[in-house]
């Protein structure tokens, strides 16, 4: 029984949107020791109705910021994150600042591109868990720190 619920989830063909709009970049500093830290304030809108199933226990959606330096071809750095635990939570828009600390080991931040990224992973009732993303690109952080 238990595989026939998971198989059924094959089925669902998930369709979610999402638009992250940066308001204000609150500080871009460098720390005493080097690194590069930015303070950003978001709007973060998504619908992810259509990951949820009958069978879906909860969502957890976080954003990531994604960018490369002269070290790593991939730099993840946590924002924000949420569990989504209903179909009718997860139509939202929220305003906020990074919940996380956004800091670059080193100071490669000074206008460097970067996306924002929203990854989710649904947590099903009973199967396997899946995970996908929705990349925004196009973002910039200032050249010189404020």
């Amino acid at each position: 029984m238990c595989a026939m619920a998971s198989l059924s989830d094959n089925l669902n063909s998930p369709s979610p949107t999402s638009q992250i709009q940066i308001l204000n970049i609150n500080w871009f500093q460098k720390q005493p020791h080097g690194n590069d830290e930015v303070s950003l304030t978001m709007n973060i809108t998504a619908d992810l109705q259509s990951l949820f199933t009958w069978n879906t226990k909860q969502v957890f959606v976080f954003v990531a910021a994604e960018y490369e330096t002269p070290k790593n071809s991939l730099n993840q750095v946590s924002l924000w994150d949420a569990i989504i635990p209903t179909k009718e939570h997860a139509n939202f828009w929220i305003q906020t600042a990074n919940k996380y600390r956004f800091v670059d080991q080193g100071s490669n931040l000074r206008g460097k591109e970067f996306n924002l990224t929203l990854h989710w992973h649904v947590m099903p009732k009973t199967g396997k868990m899946f995970a996908d993303k929705i990349v925004m690109s196009g973002y910039r952080l200032p050249e010189e720190y404020r």
